[in-house]
Protein backbone atom coordinates (compact mmCIF):
# COMPACT_ATOMS: atom_id res chain seq x y z
CA UNK A 1 0.00 0.00 0.00
CA UNK A 2 2.54 2.07 1.32
CA UNK A 3 4.54 1.52 -2.13
CA UNK A 4 1.39 2.53 -4.32
CA UNK A 5 1.13 6.11 -2.24
CA UNK A 6 4.71 6.49 -2.97
CA UNK A 7 4.31 5.87 -6.75
CA UNK A 8 1.02 7.94 -6.81
CA UNK A 9 3.35 11.19 -5.18
CA UNK A 10 6.06 10.25 -7.76
CA UNK A 11 3.63 10.81 -10.90
CA UNK A 12 2.02 13.63 -8.83
CA UNK A 13 5.67 14.86 -8.93
CA UNK A 14 6.73 14.20 -12.23
CA UNK A 15 3.57 15.79 -13.56
CA UNK A 16 3.73 19.10 -11.88
CA UNK A 17 7.79 19.14 -12.86
CA UNK A 18 6.66 18.39 -16.91
CA UNK A 19 4.12 21.27 -16.48
CA UNK A 20 6.65 23.70 -14.83
CA UNK A 21 9.04 22.50 -17.66
CA UNK A 22 6.80 23.42 -20.54
CA UNK A 23 5.25 26.40 -18.78
CA UNK A 24 8.98 27.54 -18.85
CA UNK A 25 9.45 26.55 -22.29
CA UNK A 26 6.71 27.95 -23.67
CA UNK A 27 7.31 31.58 -21.56
CA UNK A 28 10.55 31.51 -23.51
CA UNK A 29 9.29 30.72 -26.90
CA UNK A 30 6.54 33.68 -25.98
CA UNK A 31 9.69 36.01 -25.01
CA UNK A 32 11.74 34.69 -28.31
CA UNK A 33 8.81 35.89 -30.24
CA UNK A 34 6.79 38.43 -28.41
CA UNK A 35 9.08 41.50 -30.08
CA UNK A 36 9.65 40.34 -33.49
CA UNK A 37 9.65 43.52 -35.59
CA UNK A 38 7.55 44.17 -37.87
CA UNK A 39 8.25 47.60 -39.37
CA UNK A 40 11.69 49.14 -39.80
CA UNK A 41 11.43 51.99 -37.63
CA UNK A 42 14.11 54.62 -39.53
CA UNK A 43 15.14 58.12 -38.61
CA UNK A 44 12.95 59.70 -35.70
CA UNK A 45 9.43 58.45 -36.53
CA UNK A 46 7.52 60.08 -34.25
CA UNK A 47 4.21 58.38 -34.81
CA UNK A 48 3.53 55.92 -31.78
CA UNK A 49 1.34 54.28 -33.39
CA UNK A 50 4.08 53.14 -35.92
CA UNK A 51 6.10 52.17 -32.94
CA UNK A 52 3.44 50.13 -31.86
CA UNK A 53 3.31 47.62 -34.01
CA UNK A 54 6.41 46.46 -33.01
CA UNK A 55 5.77 47.30 -29.15
CA UNK A 56 2.56 46.71 -28.20
CA UNK A 57 2.32 46.59 -24.61
CA UNK A 58 4.60 49.20 -24.28
CA UNK A 59 2.15 51.18 -27.11
CA UNK A 60 -1.04 50.05 -25.31
CA UNK A 61 0.63 51.40 -21.85
CA UNK A 62 0.98 54.63 -23.06
CA UNK A 63 -2.71 55.36 -24.60
CA UNK A 64 -3.16 55.10 -20.81
CA UNK A 65 -2.00 58.22 -20.07
CA UNK A 66 -5.17 59.59 -21.76
CA UNK A 67 -7.39 58.33 -18.23
CA UNK A 68 -8.16 61.72 -16.33
CA UNK A 69 -9.56 59.60 -13.44
CA UNK A 70 -6.88 59.64 -10.74
CA UNK A 71 -7.06 61.82 -7.99
CA UNK A 72 -4.77 62.31 -5.01
CA UNK A 73 -4.88 65.16 -1.96
CA UNK A 74 -3.56 67.54 -3.87
CA UNK A 75 -3.45 67.01 -7.50
CA UNK A 76 -5.37 65.17 -10.70
CA UNK A 77 -4.98 64.15 -14.07
CA UNK A 78 -7.77 65.73 -14.93
CA UNK A 79 -7.91 69.13 -16.36
CA UNK A 80 -8.40 71.45 -13.38
CA UNK A 81 -7.34 74.99 -12.67
CA UNK A 82 -5.16 76.07 -10.47
CA UNK A 83 -5.79 79.95 -11.03
CA UNK A 84 -9.62 78.94 -9.42
CA UNK A 85 -7.90 77.05 -5.92
CA UNK A 86 -4.95 79.72 -5.75
CA UNK A 87 -6.50 82.85 -7.22
CA UNK A 88 -3.84 85.09 -5.26
CA UNK A 89 -1.65 84.08 -8.61
CA UNK A 90 -2.90 86.06 -11.02
CA UNK A 91 -1.48 88.96 -8.95
CA UNK A 92 1.93 87.02 -8.50
CA UNK A 93 2.35 86.42 -12.70
CA UNK A 94 0.31 89.38 -13.54
CA UNK A 95 2.21 90.96 -16.73
CA UNK A 96 2.99 86.76 -17.52
CA UNK A 97 0.91 84.37 -19.40
CA UNK A 98 0.32 82.40 -16.54
CA UNK A 99 -2.16 84.83 -15.27
CA UNK A 100 -4.79 83.72 -17.89
CA UNK A 101 -4.74 80.58 -17.45
CA UNK A 102 -2.79 77.65 -15.81
CA UNK A 103 -4.34 74.20 -15.28
CA UNK A 104 -2.91 71.06 -13.22
CA UNK A 105 -0.71 68.83 -15.66
CA UNK A 106 -2.47 66.15 -17.75
CA UNK A 107 -1.23 62.82 -19.44
CA UNK A 108 1.83 62.62 -22.05
CA UNK A 109 -0.86 62.11 -24.53
CA UNK A 110 -2.63 65.60 -24.11
CA UNK A 111 0.94 67.30 -24.56
CA UNK A 112 -0.05 68.88 -28.11
CA UNK A 113 -3.51 69.22 -27.27
CA UNK A 114 -3.11 71.23 -23.95
CA UNK A 115 -0.26 73.57 -25.83
CA UNK A 116 -3.35 74.39 -28.47
CA UNK A 117 -5.95 75.32 -26.02
CA UNK A 118 -4.51 77.31 -22.96
CA UNK A 119 -4.77 80.96 -23.50
CA UNK A 120 -1.24 81.24 -22.83
CA UNK A 121 -0.35 81.37 -26.41
CA UNK A 122 -2.91 83.84 -27.79
CA UNK A 123 -5.16 82.30 -30.96
CA UNK A 124 -2.68 82.99 -33.67
CA UNK A 125 -4.95 82.79 -36.87
CA UNK A 126 -1.82 82.53 -39.69
CA UNK A 127 1.42 81.81 -39.27
CA UNK A 128 3.80 83.86 -37.88
CA UNK A 129 1.58 85.33 -35.20
CA UNK A 130 0.74 84.72 -31.49
CA UNK A 131 2.74 85.82 -28.16
CA UNK A 132 5.16 82.71 -27.94
CA UNK A 133 8.37 81.26 -29.88
CA UNK A 134 8.43 77.79 -31.45
CA UNK A 135 10.70 76.71 -28.73
CA UNK A 136 7.46 76.60 -26.14
CA UNK A 137 7.18 73.17 -28.53
CA UNK A 138 10.39 71.47 -27.73
CA UNK A 139 9.55 69.20 -24.68
CA UNK A 140 6.01 68.71 -25.74
CA UNK A 141 6.52 66.30 -29.37
CA UNK A 142 8.80 64.02 -31.01
CA UNK A 143 8.24 66.14 -33.98
CA UNK A 144 10.59 68.72 -32.62
CA UNK A 145 13.98 66.74 -33.00
CA UNK A 146 12.84 65.93 -36.34
CA UNK A 147 12.24 69.35 -37.20
CA UNK A 148 15.59 70.20 -35.57
CA UNK A 149 17.41 67.72 -37.56
CA UNK A 150 15.75 68.93 -40.86
CA UNK A 151 16.06 72.31 -40.18
CA UNK A 152 18.82 72.77 -37.76
CA UNK A 153 18.60 73.47 -33.81
CA UNK A 154 19.05 77.64 -34.11
CA UNK A 155 16.90 77.61 -37.36
CA UNK A 156 13.98 75.68 -34.99
CA UNK A 157 14.69 78.11 -32.28
CA UNK A 158 13.95 81.00 -34.51
CA UNK A 159 10.53 80.75 -35.34
CA UNK A 160 7.25 81.31 -33.72
CA UNK A 161 5.12 78.58 -32.70
CA UNK A 162 2.19 79.02 -34.74
CA UNK A 163 4.78 78.42 -37.83
CA UNK A 164 4.97 74.78 -36.76
CA UNK A 165 1.36 74.20 -35.81
CA UNK A 166 0.90 71.58 -38.35
CA UNK A 167 4.53 70.03 -37.94
CA UNK A 168 3.82 69.41 -34.14
CA UNK A 169 0.75 67.15 -34.25
CA UNK A 170 2.44 64.09 -32.23
CA UNK A 171 2.37 63.93 -28.17
CA UNK A 172 5.28 63.39 -26.34
CA UNK A 173 6.36 59.41 -27.01
CA UNK A 174 8.88 56.98 -28.19
CA UNK A 175 11.27 59.00 -30.39
CA UNK A 176 11.92 60.91 -27.60
CA UNK A 177 13.28 58.66 -25.45
CA UNK A 178 14.15 55.76 -27.61
CA UNK A 179 16.87 54.83 -29.76
CA UNK A 180 14.51 53.38 -33.10
CA UNK A 181 17.61 50.83 -34.31
CA UNK A 182 18.80 49.88 -30.55
CA UNK A 183 15.70 50.91 -28.67
CA UNK A 184 18.47 52.13 -26.15
CA UNK A 185 17.69 55.37 -24.43
CA UNK A 186 18.89 58.76 -25.78
CA UNK A 187 18.86 62.06 -25.64
CA UNK A 188 17.07 63.86 -27.95
CA UNK A 189 17.06 67.27 -26.74
CA UNK A 190 20.62 69.17 -26.95
CA UNK A 191 19.54 71.96 -23.87
CA UNK A 192 20.59 68.71 -21.95
CA UNK A 193 23.93 67.81 -23.42
CA UNK A 194 24.77 71.52 -23.43
CA UNK A 195 23.81 71.79 -19.79
CA UNK A 196 25.75 68.89 -18.69
CA UNK A 197 28.99 70.80 -21.04
CA UNK A 198 28.64 73.55 -18.87
CA UNK A 199 29.24 71.82 -15.69
CA UNK A 200 32.29 69.93 -17.45
CA UNK A 201 30.42 66.74 -17.82
CA UNK A 202 30.01 64.15 -20.78
CA UNK A 203 26.42 63.09 -20.64
CA UNK A 204 27.78 60.40 -22.85
CA UNK A 205 29.21 58.71 -19.37
CA UNK A 206 25.87 58.04 -17.62
CA UNK A 207 24.90 54.99 -16.72
CA UNK A 208 21.62 52.63 -17.88
CA UNK A 209 19.98 53.60 -14.41
CA UNK A 210 20.85 57.24 -14.60
CA UNK A 211 19.55 57.34 -18.34
CA UNK A 212 16.16 56.07 -17.00
CA UNK A 213 16.00 59.83 -15.15
CA UNK A 214 18.07 61.91 -17.78
CA UNK A 215 15.47 61.11 -20.63
CA UNK A 216 13.05 62.80 -18.06
CA UNK A 217 15.65 65.68 -17.49
CA UNK A 218 15.21 66.46 -21.27
CA UNK A 219 11.62 68.22 -19.96
CA UNK A 220 11.20 68.30 -16.39
CA UNK A 221 13.52 70.69 -15.21
CA UNK A 222 13.93 74.64 -15.11
CA UNK A 223 15.02 76.49 -18.59
CA UNK A 224 14.98 79.84 -19.74
CA UNK A 225 14.71 81.08 -23.39
CA UNK A 226 18.28 82.71 -24.36
CA UNK A 227 17.87 85.49 -26.65
CA UNK A 228 21.53 86.79 -26.91
CA UNK A 229 23.33 83.61 -27.67
CA UNK A 230 26.09 84.60 -29.74
CA UNK A 231 25.78 84.08 -33.53
CA UNK A 232 22.13 82.67 -32.49
CA UNK A 233 20.99 86.36 -31.40
CA UNK A 234 17.80 85.86 -33.43
CA UNK A 235 16.51 82.45 -31.85
CA UNK A 236 14.79 82.20 -28.59
CA UNK A 237 17.73 79.07 -27.63
CA UNK A 238 16.49 76.73 -25.08
CA UNK A 239 18.92 76.75 -21.91
CA UNK A 240 19.17 75.15 -18.23
CA UNK A 241 20.51 77.87 -16.09
CA UNK A 242 22.68 75.04 -14.89
CA UNK A 243 26.47 76.60 -14.84
CA UNK A 244 27.16 77.16 -11.33
CA UNK A 245 24.79 74.19 -10.08
CA UNK A 246 21.20 73.43 -9.90
CA UNK A 247 20.48 74.24 -6.43
CA UNK A 248 17.65 77.03 -6.25
CA UNK A 249 20.50 79.96 -5.07
CA UNK A 250 22.90 79.21 -7.60
CA UNK A 251 20.32 78.94 -9.98
CA UNK A 252 19.24 82.69 -9.03
CA UNK A 253 22.73 83.94 -9.08
CA UNK A 254 23.19 82.67 -12.81
CA UNK A 255 19.97 84.49 -13.20
CA UNK A 256 21.44 87.57 -11.36
CA UNK A 257 24.60 87.68 -12.66
CA UNK A 258 23.48 88.21 -16.09
CA UNK A 259 20.58 90.24 -15.58
CA UNK A 260 18.16 88.25 -16.88
CA UNK A 261 14.36 88.55 -16.15
CA UNK A 262 11.45 86.80 -17.44
CA UNK A 263 9.10 89.67 -17.72
CA UNK A 264 8.55 92.79 -15.56
CA UNK A 265 5.88 92.97 -13.66
CA UNK A 266 3.33 95.93 -13.90
CA UNK A 267 2.30 96.50 -10.45
CA UNK A 268 5.57 96.32 -8.92
CA UNK A 269 8.15 96.84 -11.44
CA UNK A 270 10.51 93.89 -10.37
CA UNK A 271 11.94 91.91 -12.96
CA UNK A 272 10.66 88.87 -12.11
CA UNK A 273 11.91 85.12 -12.68
CA UNK A 274 9.20 82.17 -13.88
CA UNK A 275 10.13 79.00 -12.47
CA UNK A 276 8.68 76.14 -15.17
CA UNK A 277 9.20 72.70 -13.16
CA UNK A 278 12.41 71.53 -11.73
CA UNK A 279 11.99 68.45 -10.93
CA UNK A 280 14.86 66.85 -11.70
CA UNK A 281 16.80 69.18 -9.93
CA UNK A 282 14.98 68.76 -6.58
CA UNK A 283 14.67 64.69 -7.09
CA UNK A 284 18.42 64.97 -7.44
CA UNK A 285 18.46 66.16 -3.20
CA UNK A 286 16.00 63.39 -2.39
CA UNK A 287 16.41 60.42 -0.65
CA UNK A 288 15.82 58.40 -3.17
CA UNK A 289 17.81 59.96 -5.43
CA UNK A 290 20.66 58.92 -3.26
CA UNK A 291 19.58 55.71 -2.59
CA UNK A 292 19.99 55.26 -6.57
CA UNK A 293 16.30 55.00 -7.73
CA UNK A 294 15.37 56.64 -10.81
CA UNK A 295 12.29 58.89 -12.42
CA UNK A 296 11.11 55.06 -14.07
CA UNK A 297 11.67 53.28 -11.15
CA UNK A 298 8.67 54.73 -9.80
CA UNK A 299 7.00 56.94 -12.71
CA UNK A 300 7.43 54.01 -14.88
CA UNK A 301 7.58 50.08 -12.95
CA UNK A 302 7.81 47.18 -14.52
CA UNK A 303 4.66 45.01 -15.12
CA UNK A 304 4.26 41.31 -16.01
CA UNK A 305 1.33 40.43 -18.49
CA UNK A 306 1.30 37.21 -20.01
CA UNK A 307 4.21 35.88 -18.86
CA UNK A 308 6.28 39.38 -20.59
CA UNK A 309 8.18 41.58 -17.81
CA UNK A 310 8.41 45.40 -19.52
CA UNK A 311 8.46 48.93 -18.37
CA UNK A 312 4.99 50.49 -17.86
CA UNK A 313 4.23 53.52 -19.91
CA UNK A 314 1.73 54.51 -18.04
CA UNK A 315 3.58 57.51 -17.32
CA UNK A 316 1.80 59.34 -13.85
CA UNK A 317 1.58 59.51 -10.22
CA UNK A 318 3.23 56.64 -8.25
CA UNK A 319 0.48 56.79 -5.71
CA UNK A 320 -2.01 55.64 -8.54
CA UNK A 321 0.31 52.65 -8.66
CA UNK A 322 1.61 52.05 -4.78
CA UNK A 323 1.95 48.29 -5.47
CA UNK A 324 3.70 48.64 -8.27
CA UNK A 325 5.38 51.47 -7.84
CA UNK A 326 6.50 51.53 -4.05
CA UNK A 327 6.18 47.87 -2.63
CA UNK A 328 9.38 46.68 -4.77
CA UNK A 329 11.23 48.62 -2.18
CA UNK A 330 8.92 49.54 0.95
CA UNK A 331 7.23 47.10 3.31
CA UNK A 332 4.80 48.99 4.87
CA UNK A 333 1.12 49.00 4.22
CA UNK A 334 -0.32 51.15 1.82
CA UNK A 335 -2.40 53.50 3.92
CA UNK A 336 1.08 53.94 5.61
CA UNK A 337 2.42 54.85 2.87
CA UNK A 338 -0.02 57.61 1.29
CA UNK A 339 -0.22 59.00 5.12
CA UNK A 340 3.38 59.75 4.93
CA UNK A 341 3.37 61.55 1.44
CA UNK A 342 0.40 63.43 1.97
CA UNK A 343 1.69 64.78 5.45
CA UNK A 344 4.59 66.18 3.81
CA UNK A 345 2.76 67.66 1.07
CA UNK A 346 -0.10 68.98 3.43
CA UNK A 347 2.85 70.79 5.80
CA UNK A 348 4.43 72.10 2.62
CA UNK A 349 1.31 73.30 1.41
CA UNK A 350 0.17 75.46 4.53
CA UNK A 351 3.62 77.12 4.13
CA UNK A 352 3.79 77.70 0.12
CA UNK A 353 -0.11 78.84 0.18
CA UNK A 354 0.82 81.80 3.03
CA UNK A 355 3.54 82.55 1.19
CA UNK A 356 1.88 83.72 -1.92
CA UNK A 357 -0.86 85.40 -0.48
CA UNK A 358 2.51 87.50 1.07
CA UNK A 359 4.01 87.78 -2.25
CA UNK A 360 0.31 89.05 -3.81
CA UNK A 361 0.13 91.83 -1.30
CA UNK A 362 3.78 92.93 -1.88
CA UNK A 363 2.78 93.22 -5.36
CA UNK A 364 -0.03 95.36 -4.53
CA UNK A 365 1.55 97.55 -1.68
CA UNK A 366 5.03 98.10 -4.14
CA UNK A 367 2.27 99.49 -7.10
CA UNK A 368 1.19 102.14 -4.14
CA UNK A 369 4.52 102.77 -3.44
CA UNK A 370 5.18 103.73 -6.97
CA UNK A 371 2.14 105.74 -6.67
CA UNK A 372 2.82 107.71 -3.97
CA UNK A 373 5.90 108.74 -5.76
CA UNK A 374 8.74 106.43 -4.54
CA UNK A 375 12.37 106.56 -6.20
CA UNK A 376 13.73 103.85 -8.11
CA UNK A 377 16.64 104.01 -5.78
CA UNK A 378 14.06 103.74 -2.37
CA UNK A 379 12.68 100.86 -4.00
CA UNK A 380 16.09 98.40 -5.63
CA UNK A 381 15.85 96.54 -2.08
CA UNK A 382 12.37 96.05 -1.78
CA UNK A 383 11.90 94.72 -5.40
CA UNK A 384 14.99 92.40 -5.56
CA UNK A 385 13.38 91.00 -2.21
CA UNK A 386 9.97 90.42 -4.18
CA UNK A 387 12.02 88.91 -7.08
CA UNK A 388 14.44 86.61 -5.10
CA UNK A 389 11.22 85.59 -2.64
CA UNK A 390 8.56 84.82 -5.77
CA UNK A 391 11.42 82.87 -7.39
CA UNK A 392 11.76 80.73 -4.39
CA UNK A 393 8.66 79.97 -3.84
CA UNK A 394 8.14 79.05 -7.53
CA UNK A 395 10.76 76.67 -7.69
CA UNK A 396 9.22 75.06 -4.70
CA UNK A 397 5.37 74.87 -6.40
CA UNK A 398 6.02 74.56 -9.97
CA UNK A 399 7.67 71.13 -9.52
CA UNK A 400 4.42 69.39 -8.43
CA UNK A 401 6.09 66.43 -6.87
CA UNK A 402 8.85 68.49 -5.02
CA UNK A 403 7.14 67.81 -1.42
CA UNK A 404 7.71 64.12 -1.84
CA UNK A 405 11.06 64.47 -3.89
CA UNK A 406 12.71 66.62 -1.15
CA UNK A 407 10.69 67.59 1.17
CA UNK A 408 13.69 68.91 3.27
CA UNK A 409 15.12 70.77 0.75
CA UNK A 410 11.63 72.21 -0.34
CA UNK A 411 10.91 73.23 3.12
CA UNK A 412 14.38 74.92 3.34
CA UNK A 413 13.77 76.91 0.07
CA UNK A 414 10.12 77.92 1.48
CA UNK A 415 11.35 78.74 4.98
CA UNK A 416 13.90 81.42 3.00
CA UNK A 417 11.32 82.57 0.75
CA UNK A 418 8.84 83.43 3.35
CA UNK A 419 11.84 85.18 5.42
CA UNK A 420 12.70 87.35 2.31
CA UNK A 421 8.96 88.29 1.93
CA UNK A 422 8.60 89.31 5.27
CA UNK A 423 11.67 91.43 5.51
CA UNK A 424 10.82 93.26 2.03
CA UNK A 425 7.26 94.29 3.28
CA UNK A 426 8.60 95.55 6.33
CA UNK A 427 10.71 97.58 3.93
CA UNK A 428 7.59 98.46 2.06
CA UNK A 429 5.68 99.63 5.19
CA UNK A 430 8.09 101.72 6.41
CA UNK A 431 8.78 103.33 2.81
CA UNK A 432 4.64 103.97 2.68
CA UNK A 433 4.93 105.65 5.98
CA UNK A 434 7.95 107.62 4.70
CA UNK A 435 5.77 108.54 1.62
CA UNK A 436 3.07 109.70 3.89
CA UNK A 437 0.64 106.46 4.09
CA UNK A 438 0.34 104.83 7.56
CA UNK A 439 -2.39 102.47 6.95
CA UNK A 440 -2.90 98.92 5.45
CA UNK A 441 -2.63 99.15 1.07
CA UNK A 442 -6.11 98.44 -0.31
CA UNK A 443 -6.06 94.87 -1.35
CA UNK A 444 -9.02 93.73 -4.42
CA UNK A 445 -10.99 90.70 -2.93
CA UNK A 446 -9.13 87.61 -4.10
CA UNK A 447 -11.44 85.61 -6.39
CA UNK A 448 -9.65 84.64 -10.02
CA UNK A 449 -12.30 86.89 -12.25
CA UNK A 450 -12.03 89.99 -9.81
CA UNK A 451 -8.56 89.56 -9.50
CA UNK A 452 -7.99 89.19 -13.49
CA UNK A 453 -10.00 92.18 -14.36
CA UNK A 454 -7.32 94.08 -11.59
CA UNK A 455 -4.54 93.74 -13.71
CA UNK A 456 -5.99 94.03 -16.89
CA UNK A 457 -7.17 91.16 -18.52
CA UNK A 458 -9.73 90.84 -21.12
CA UNK A 459 -10.93 87.21 -20.27
CA UNK A 460 -14.16 86.64 -22.23
CA UNK A 461 -12.48 87.86 -25.30
CA UNK A 462 -9.51 85.86 -25.00
CA UNK A 463 -11.72 82.72 -24.65
CA UNK A 464 -14.10 84.27 -27.62
CA UNK A 465 -10.82 84.22 -29.85
CA UNK A 466 -9.36 81.27 -28.58
CA UNK A 467 -13.04 79.46 -29.71
CA UNK A 468 -12.67 80.51 -32.84
CA UNK A 469 -8.93 79.52 -33.33
CA UNK A 470 -9.64 76.05 -32.02
CA UNK A 471 -12.04 75.73 -34.77
CA UNK A 472 -11.02 77.14 -37.52
CA UNK A 473 -6.96 76.52 -37.33
CA UNK A 474 -6.10 73.78 -35.38
CA UNK A 475 -8.32 71.28 -37.35
CA UNK A 476 -6.80 72.33 -40.20
CA UNK A 477 -3.10 72.03 -39.00
CA UNK A 478 -4.02 68.25 -38.16
CA UNK A 479 -5.61 67.77 -41.11
CA UNK A 480 -2.19 69.22 -43.26
CA UNK A 481 -0.22 67.18 -40.79
CA UNK A 482 -2.07 64.20 -41.64
CA UNK A 483 -1.90 64.82 -44.73
CA UNK A 484 2.07 64.95 -44.64
CA UNK A 485 2.74 61.99 -42.57
CA UNK A 486 0.77 59.97 -44.76
CA UNK A 487 3.35 60.35 -47.45
CA UNK A 488 6.08 59.13 -45.63
CA UNK A 489 5.97 54.84 -45.90
CA UNK A 490 6.13 51.92 -43.61
CA UNK A 491 8.47 49.69 -44.14
CA UNK A 492 6.65 46.52 -43.60
CA UNK A 493 9.30 43.83 -42.58
CA UNK A 494 8.68 40.34 -44.28
CA UNK A 495 8.09 37.76 -41.78
CA UNK A 496 10.14 35.04 -44.37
Amino acid sequence: MKNWILFGLTAIAVFLLAMLAYTIMDRKTETRFAYQAKVSLEGIEPRDSIWGLNYPRQYQSYMKTQDTTFSSLYNTSALRSVLDDQPELVILWAGYAFSKDYNQPRGHAYAVTDVQNTLRIGSPMVAGEGPQPSTCWTCKSPDVPRLMSELGVTEYYSQKLSDYGSEVINPIGCADCHNPETMNLTITRPALIEAFEAMGKDINQASHQEMRSLVCAQCHVEYYFDKTKPGKENAQYLTFPWKDGMDVESVEAYFDNIDFADWVHPLSKARMLKAQHPDYELFTLGVHAKRGVSCADCHMPYKTEGGQKFTDHHIGSPLNNVENSCFVCHREKESDLLTDVYDRQRKIKEGTSKLQKLLAMAHIEAAKAWELGASEAQMMDILKGIRHSQWRWDYAVASHGAAFHAPLETSRIVTSATGIAQETRIKLARLLADLGHNKPVDMPEFDKKTLQAYIGLDIPAEKAAKETFLEQVVPQWIKDGKARESKKEVNIISSR
